[in-house]
């Protein structure tokens, strides 16, 4: 029993722990756990200007200027689908703004949620370009070709892009499809000089360092950003922008070399909550992989894919695909060979896949997340009945002997040595295993934790409302209905189980509910309720077991 009132201590000290860095982190002050830093955000405006638009660049490295390229106005094209909205600039054909149209702001449901931006707040951009000579890059002037910027009843929107310098002239043409989140980039490479070249194509994206604040160590963070990159050798890599920053300092500004550098597949990306952004060059064809620091908080992540000698008079083309949207696990399996990846289950998901994958299969034939969620718990309950009842079965014989073990503390009281050997003698002649009230928790807990990756990761639930009060399953329930529902069922629960014969156990096993009850103010509310659910079907299964299975203790004599 000191095991088990020690597991209690452990985790209540390590629940309130939590639930006051959450409150200071609710308040607007650093994390004891997450400090963030400042000095990013006063980089912000130095990062902005490295990648501003000039009428001078051409990179011999993405990033890195020189030679002369024509003046030409900076516009922006707005192309228009029933999906997104992407803003276009002609100065490097760069794409500075795109905003999802059928996802909300987490912040501010009146707006969408915006993914690619070049504001104040964020620097994230999409650039290509040419290396290898004075090539048109992602700071060159571009002339839009005339045509359609919204769908107006078709299937697919494009928009074409032209740069001539010094004679090699680059051709990009992004193609939009209704209901599609991937964009097709040709890039098409004509050769008007006298002698042959043999440029190279880069695909990027920019991304500054600066942290988002906000989000709860409980509910999760509301943004985050990292970049990363798949190969099928080394398959996903998860990387950070501190990391690339160390790496780079340590090698004096050479490329960071902790990720797959040499390929002929795979795709590099910047992931962050529930969204993805990714470059993905067509397959077999040999690319160089890279990240680096561009300029202070600038960090990029890109591809550079070698067009071959062109003669010349010829043309040499690359195709590629942009997907920026969703983290969809079903639409990420089609793109690209390793993309459902960056859907991070964390370090639970070799359980958390196969839940979602159940919970898939339930939504289809009920709708509804909610509900979805609440015959989830029911099939995992069911699934797990035989460990469970094997646990409340000891709960359960432990409360029928509780006046013998009472007796026994008494008789004792003033030799702990015999007291513990005529305990174990108790448990030896009863037939109970003194830990075996743990198990019905144990085995939850994987489930209860994977679950909770479950909602943090799956942009499905993003704002799913279950019924009535609960618009958004992986938010906090915003009437805290659930979490006073979850401590009357903890209670109840508590209620049906043995009394410990320490007082001091018994005052903490009554505190619990309301300790993890007011932790569930800050939890997603489809996690609060799978536990409710979870803690009225054990209700139900302890009364059993306890009324019908168990016998009734006898009178004390």
């Amino acid at each position: 029993m000191d095991i088990k009132r020690t597991v209690l201590w452990v985790v209540l000290t390590v629940s309130m722990l939590l639930l006051w860095d959450n409150w200071q982190r609710f308040n607007g002050k650093p994390s004891m756990f997450t400090p963030t830093h400042a000095t990013q955000s006063k980089d912000l405006a130095s990062a902005k200007a490295a990648v501003a638009p000039t009428s001078t660049t051409v990179t011999s490295t993405p990033g890195t200027a020189s030679g002369d390229t024509p003046a030409v106005k900076s516009e922006r094209i707005t192309i228009t689908t029933d999906v997104l909205k992407a803003d276009i600039d002609t100065i490097g054909g760069e794409l500075k703004r795109l905003e999802l149209l059928q996802h909300k702001d987490a912040h501010d449901s009146a707006h969408n949620i915006v993914l690619f931006d070049d504001s104040a707040k964020r620097v994230y951009l999409a650039q290509t370009g040419l290396l290898g000579g004075a090539f048109p890059n992602h700071k060159s002037g571009f002339v839009a070709k005339p045509g359609p910027r919204t769908l107006d009843g078709s299937n697919e929107v494009q928009l074409v892009l032209e740069s001539e310098q010094n004679g090699v002239k680059l051709t990009k043409t992004f193609t939009f499809r209704k209901g599609d989140y991937v964009i097709d980039v040709k890039h098409s490479v004509t050769n008007n000089t006298g002698a042959p070249i043999t440029p190279s194509l880069y695909l990027q994206l920019a991304h500054d360092g600066t942290k988002p604040e906000g989000g709860s160590i409980f509910s999760g963070p509301s943004e985050f950003y990292a970049p990363a990159v798949y190969t099928d050798a080394d398959k996903f890599q998860k990387l950070d922008f501190e990391k690339i920053h160390k790496a780079e300092a340590e090698k004096n500004g050479k490329s960071n070399d902790s990720h797959a550098t040499k390929a002929d597949n795979g795709w590099v990306a910047v992931i962050q909550h529930f969204f993805v952004s990714a470059f993905i060059p067509q397959e077999k064809v040999q690319r160089e992989i890279y990240t680096k620091q561009v300029d202070t908080n600038l960090y990029a992540v890109g591809s550079i894919l070698p067009l071959g000698t062109i003669a010349p008079g010829a043309t040499a083309t690359m195709d590629a695909k942009l997907y920026s949207g969703p983290q969809n696990t079903s639409s990420l399996e089609k793109i690209a060979p390793g993309l459902e990846l960056v859907k991070d289950y964390g370090f639970l998901a070799i359980i958390a896949k196969p839940l979602f994958w159940l919970m898939e299969h339930i939504h289809a034939l009920l709708g509804n997340w909610g509900w979805t969620i609440v015959l989830f718990t029911i099939v995992i309950k069911l699934a797990l009945f035989p460990l469970s009842a094997a646990g409340y079965r000891s709960m359960a014989k432990m409360k029928v002997v509780t006046p013998k073990m009472t007796a026994i503390r008494e008789r004792f009281k003033g030799d702990p040595q015999k007291m513990n050997q005529a305990m174990m003698e108790l448990y030896k002649t009863e037939k109970i295993n003194p830990l075996g009230g743990c198990f019905p928790i144990l085995i939850q807990m994987p489930v209860f934790l994977a679950l909770y990756w479950v909602l943090q990761a799956s942009v499905e639930m993003r704002g799913a409302p279950w019924m009535g009060w609960i618009h958004d399953l992986t938010a906090p329930d915003p009437l805290y209905i659930l979490p006073v529902v979850y401590a009357v069922s903890m209670f109840i629960q508590t209620k049906l189980n043995p009394a410990p014969a320490d007082p001091v156990q018994a005052k903490m096993m009554m505190f619990m509910p309301l300790a993890f009850s007011v932790m569930f103010f800050f939890f997603p509310s489809g996690l609060v309720l799978y536990w409710v659910v979870n803690n009225v079907l054990s209700i139900a299964q302890q009364w059993v077991i306890n009324n019908k299975l168990i016998p009734q203790a006898p009178a004390a004599a």
